[in-house]
């Protein structure tokens, strides 16, 4: 039996987390983002870090959403709430 980590919204494109696992998922991702953005400040005099702020965000969100993806309940779709 597969235990989805996420429930899809009833409308609209996109889910929530159902389980610890999917909070941990999501709660890790945003921790990540938030450690990461900290430490990219305290080196702000780098032109890079801005770069490397924005590559690491869109990485982080792009691991996201393939992980909710899998693990929610017929897959990440547009809902219209009849369902």
């Amino acid at each position: 039996m597969t235990t989805y980590w996420f429930k899809p919204k009833r409308y609209g494109y996109g889910a929530t987390p159902a389980t610890w696992q999917g909070w941990a998922v999501t709660l890790g991702t945003v921790a990540a983002m938030v450690v990461v953005s900290l430490y990219l400040r305290l080196t702000e005099r780098h032109d890079w870090a801005l770069a490397a702020l924005i590559a690491f965000d869109v990485a982080a969100l792009a691991m996201l959403l393939i992980v909710s993806g899998r693990k929610t309940k017929g897959g990440l779709r547009w809902r219209w709430g009849n369902e």
